[in-house]
């Protein structure tokens, strides 16, 4: 079994039951967090539509959020969100905006490296 995150009739991602609900949770849990809504709708016969403005928002905001915390935790739980985020974004032709940290330790190439090479091998795995 799986479900369908939808751009219209263009399927962005069809990941396993389980997978889609751990990734939805996290998206819920993130929309609060942020204060925003994420463009990634409720899950109806297992299908999810993706409002692009709201989706293209909500990752700028969610990529801020992240380039300004210095707090390990909070980055280890939130890269492998981002990076799942980021295939759905840029298979929705979102334009990924990488802020600069507010003051890196590792530089901005190390920083957004890690994700990016992570949402890259993710994009490999995501079933379209």
């Amino acid at each position: 079994m799986s479900q369908y995150y939808e751009l219209g009739t263009v399927t962005l991602w069809n990941p396993s039951n389980g997978a889609s609900r751990l990734f939805l949770r996290q998206v819920r849990l993130f929309e609060e967090e942020l204060g925003l809504p994420s463009g990634i709708g409720p899950m109806e016969a297992d299908e999810c539509q993706i409002t692009v403005g709201l989706l293209a928002n909500f990752l700028d905001v969610l990529l801020v959020r992240r380039a300004s915390t210095h707090h390990a935790v909070i980055q280890a739980l939130s890269d492998g969100f981002i990076a799942t985020m980021i295939v759905v974004a840029e298979r929705a032709g979102i334009e990924v905006r990488w802020p600069v940290p507010d003051a890196p330790v590792w530089g901005v190439a190390d920083v957004w490296g890690e994700v990016r090479e992570h949402a890259r091998r993710l994009a490999g795995q995501m079933a379209r």
